[in-house]
């Protein structure tokens, strides 16, 4: 019986176990946070579990092993993977287990892949959209709620499948049809110890294509491109407005026409486009979806929560919810969408160099700075525009209120993680959504008396 070490355990790790022991396998559980969460997981399936073992303690763990599967919060420098590395165990990622039992089964279901710094889930989600369009039922999974692991016993015909560098990090055979790898800036460089292991992560995407596979880069990007040509796949590019999947004069074009007009899609910010070609790009070189389907599915797409979100308007202001953007690059794109944008940024920073977000000064009109990482946009913005700290999300909105016009638009994009003030970014944008609709319910009542 294949013993496996399942280090951590979040929604990942638990999938894996589950998925493990359904399959007879023996697991041992471990984490370094003690909570009832773990506590009540490990007794479900009456498996011993240990907490934040000594490096001693995690040795006779592994050598109970015959694998290793660690969540993907498990940073690169943690003393697991050099125990592992020294008594010889095999440490895989979630995707690169599922792929492996998925490859096993006599009929695997066809995978097409997105990574990159930002717009991974968006295009993810956009890929699955278009698959379904063409009639094959698909999910998206991976750093999406939902693992790969986890959908393996779903009735889905297809996967489109978001590949963190954590995922890929660790990923031997993992390899699909048509995937794309959208942008490279720095990110997560608290997880992994230098900007050039995230890039070589996220290259090991392309590591095992074959020529008949599809490597999907952006037009005019050498860093990417690079690794596309080393694999040996047929490279295809998109971009704004050149590449094989263009969108000159607002139109989406692809090497089989025209797929429709900017226009028609349900929303179509600058990077709407290009996550949109993106998506189109693998499902439709895959062989899977073809331009009518993609088009019926770019029609009807909303994207997930947080994501530069529209929450309201009033007096004249708009405000947008993009708590999902957790590094400068990710703020970056958001105020390319924008003209007059009161910004409110700051959280836990990791590692980066928050001073990207000033580069777009032409667009801010003022920065509202909150959470741990508030003096660091304060220094950033110094010189460029008007700067107020706030000690909470509810004076953040509220200072943003008394900066903001008619006509601009006030922007929760952070550039950093929630891990401050919050348990994830999903619960920040939910405060700010709080927030802003009880701002503007407060000033209605006033006005009504």
């Amino acid at each position: 019986m294949t013993t496996t070490l399942v280090y951590g355990l979040a929604v990942a790790g638990q999938a894996v176990a589950t998925e493990l022991i359904s399959r007879g396998e023996k697991v041992i559980l471990v984490d370094d946070l003690q909570t009832d969460s773990n506590s009540e997981f490990a007794l479900s399936f009456k498996s011993k579990i240990s907490f934040k073992p000594t490096v001693s303690e995690l040795r006779d763990l592994l050598q109970q092993s015959d694998r290793v599967v660690p969540s993907p919060g498990i940073a690169e420098g943690h003393q697991l993977f050099e125990s592992s590395r020294r008594l010889q165990k095999p440490v895989m990622s979630e995707i690169e287990l599922a792929y492996q039992f998925e490859q096993q089964s006599s009929s695997s279901r066809p995978m097409v892949a997105v990574t990159g710094t930002d717009g991974k889930t968006t295009t993810t989600l956009m890929a699955a959209e278009m698959l379904n369009s063409a009639g094959i039922k698909s999910l998206a999974v991976g750093n999406t709620e939902t693992p790969l692991i986890a959908a393996l016993r779903s009735d889905a015909q297809a996967f489109a499948v978001e590949c963190s560098s954590f995922r890929l990090a660790l990923t031997q055979t993992f390899r699909t049809k048509a995937s794309v790898w959208l942008n490279l800036a720095p990110d997560h460089l608290d997880w992994h110890s230098s900007l050039e292991t995230y890039t070589s992560a996220k290259a090991k995407i392309w590591a095992q294509l074959l020529p008949s596979d599809v490597a999907v880069v952006p037009v005019r990007d050498e860093s990417i491109t690079k690794f596309a040509t080393k694999s040996g796949a047929r490279v295809v590019s998109f971009g704004q407005d050149s590449g094989d999947y263009h969108a000159a004069n607002g139109v989406l074009t692809c090497p089989d026409g025209e797929i429709l007009h900017r226009s028609e899609m349900a929303r179509s910010l600058p990077h709407d486009v290009t996550n949109a070609l993106a998506a189109a790009a693998i499902t439709i070189e895959s062989g899977l979806a073809n331009c009518d389907q993609v088009a019926q599915a770019l029609r009807s797409f909303v994207n997930a929560p947080h994501r530069i979100e529209f929450v309201a308007e009033s007096a004249g202001v708009q405000w947008f919810n993009d708590s999902k953007a957790t590094s400068p690059h990710a703020t970056s794109v958001a105020l390319k969408s924008f003209n007059a944008i009161v910004l409110i940024a700051g959280g836990k920073n990791k590692g980066l160099d928050l001073t990207e977000m000033a580069s777009h000064s032409e667009s801010i009109k003022a920065v509202v700075a909150i959470g741990n990482a508030a003096q660091e946009i304060a220094a950033a913005f110094s010189g460029v525009c008007e700067v107020r700290l706030a000690d909470s999300m509810h004076d953040a909105v509220r200072c943003a209120d008394q900066l903001a016009a008619a006509g601009d638009v006030v922007l929760l994009s952070p550039g950093c993680t929630s891990y401050d003030w919050y348990k994830n970014y999903g619960e920040r944008g939910i405060d700010f959504k709080n927030e802003v609709n009880a701002l503007i319910n407060t000033k209605q009542e006033k006005n009504r008396k």
